[in-house]
């Protein structure tokens, strides 16, 4: 029955009307010099190790494993559950929307201490290369820099040291994945983690939950309540984690083996991205309108014209709540839509005299200084943008050099795309790579890394992908060690 409906729409006029506009923009795609080069594979492995740095690292290794050998702590070790470096980074990440921030730091750390280990007990260990890794070393070396910089030290301590473990994090994670099987796991209980989290989201509607009212600008929409934040304290912050798991749920639907998979996917999708729809979200809506774009064009470009019609059809179908809310962007009588317009006008007005190296750190020393700019005296304990406040966190290198990051994720990611042929590995990349133009969408309209846990689940989304670039490369696998 499949095969007679796909034969039928292989034969009809708008199917092949909607290949040939598809074969034209990938022959423009393809023939562009900038795209080209853009995708062509940035320097391997081999031209980094004679670097200093590699030089350096080698003999810190090699010191490492002489202790670790005088202390007969490689045979202590053998076969010990700390050692196991899979299972402490998976435990943290699936916990980092569930847990407190605290909690998810010590399994975090964990994480952490089981890769230490494993270096100190294996003399021929080397650390997984992409050309990503200096980047985000030096990103969180700049917020290490920038806490002692900061218009107060004791106030931005805490909150910048936690923000750089959290994006060295990144690498520990990129380090403990070997095979096929095991990343295939981590994002099958990624992807579980996000549904439990967005069921509990759903029955938070269904009892109501006090005080998600005051999100709401209660002149403008009355008929809104209640708007689901889940375990994330804020339906802005769970919109924001949504946007990064929602589409590894839609590659399972697409890349599961058996129709049951299949339809558990398909049934965590669906509760994500109702869950989506609760928290009132208007940036994280459209980062999801955003995020499914790129997912089906990058899928195949015919869904281009497709989607198209998708978006008119919506109209007609979503609750006039929804609708009224989503048409109200832009709108600067929705206070929402003033209150975000006042901050940045403040921001970028602070910014003009501390763009070199920024406030520091964290929401204490942002209210030190921001109020003497602030637009309108509003008040506000951040920039609800993520990109002028790492500017305020620690100026324009830390900007820099997250844009170097982003650039070098998508080049690296879309790269590996335009080779793969493994279909796990394809669809893994396109959901990294839509996850992370949703995710950005959102960025600039809030602070996306304002709640740690977000920060933390980012940048191991920015690991998973990078993960799914070298995945055809690695072993097959069995046990998750």
């Amino acid at each position: 029955m499949a095969q007679i409906i796909q034969n039928v729409l292989q034969g009809s006029v708008l199917c092949r009307a909607l290949a040939a506009v598809g074969r034209w923009l990938g022959g423009q795609w393809h023939n562009s010099r900038i795209i080209t080069a853009f995708l062509s594979p940035t320097r391997g492995a081999e031209q980094s190790t004679g670097s200093v740095f590699y030089r350096l690292w080698k003999m810190l290794h090699r010191l490492l494993c002489r202790i670790f050998s005088a202390l007969r702590l490689d045979r202590l070790l053998e076969g010990s559950v700390f050692r196991r470096e899979w299972f402490w980074c998976t435990l943290a990440a699936v916990a980092a929307p569930i847990l407190p921030t605290m909690a998810v730091l010590g399994l975090a750390m964990m994480g952490l201490v089981s890769l230490v280990l494993n270096l100190g007990c294996q003399r021929e260990r080397e650390l997984v290369y992409t050309p990503v890794n200096r980047y985000i070393l030096l990103l969180a070396a700049i917020y290490v820099a920038a806490v002692f910089l900061s218009v107060t030290v004791s106030g931005s301590l805490l909150g910048g040291i936690l923000t750089a473990f959290f994006i060295g994090w990144c690498l520990v994670l990129l380090n403990a994945v070997h095979t096929r099987k095991e990343l295939d796991r981590l994002v099958m209980l990624l992807v579980c983690a996000g549904t439990v989290v967005s069921a509990y989201g759903g029955v938070q509607y269904l009892l109501g939950v006090t005080g998600s009212a005051a999100w709401v600008d209660s002149d403008m929409f009355s008929s809104i309540t209640t708007r689901v934040y889940s375990t994330l304290q804020n339906p802005n912050v769970l919109a924001e984690y949504l946007l990064l798991i929602i589409p590894f749920a839609a590659a399972g639907v697409m890349t599961a083996k058996r129709w049951k998979g299949r339809i558990l996917y398909a049934l965590a999708f669906c509760v994500m991205c109702v869950c989506m729809i609760l928290t009132l979200s208007r940036g994280g809506w459209l980062g999801l309108l955003f995020a499914g774009a790129v997912f089906l064009i990058l899928m195949d470009r015919r869904f281009i014209l497709l989607g198209i019609v998708a978006l008119v059809a919506l109209y007609f179908v979503l609750p006039e709540t929804v609708i009224e809310r989503f048409t109200s962007i832009g709108d600067l009588s929705d206070g929402s839509t003033s209150y975000r317009l006042s901050i940045w006008l403040g921001t970028v007005s602070m910014l003009k005299d501390y763009w070199l190296c920024g406030v520091g750190p964290g929401v204490t020393a942002f209210n030190m200084v921001y109020p003497a700019y602030s637009y309108n005296s509003v008040a506000a304990p951040h920039a609800h943008n993520l990109f002028l406040q790492i500017m305020c966190d620690c100026g324009i290198c830390g900007l820099v050099v997250f844009l170097i990051i982003l650039f070098l994720f998508f080049r690296v990611t879309c790269g590996a795309l335009s080779r793969e042929t493994d279909r796990t590995s394809r669809y893994g990349l396109i959901a990294s790579i839509s996850a992370m133009c949703g995710f950005l969408v959102q960025s600039m309209t809030d602070h996306s890394f304002y709640n740690y846990r977000v920060l933390l689940l980012f940048w191991i989304f920015v690991a998973v992908g990078l993960l799914y670039a070298r995945r055809t490369g690695m072993r097959e696998g069995g046990g998750a060690g």
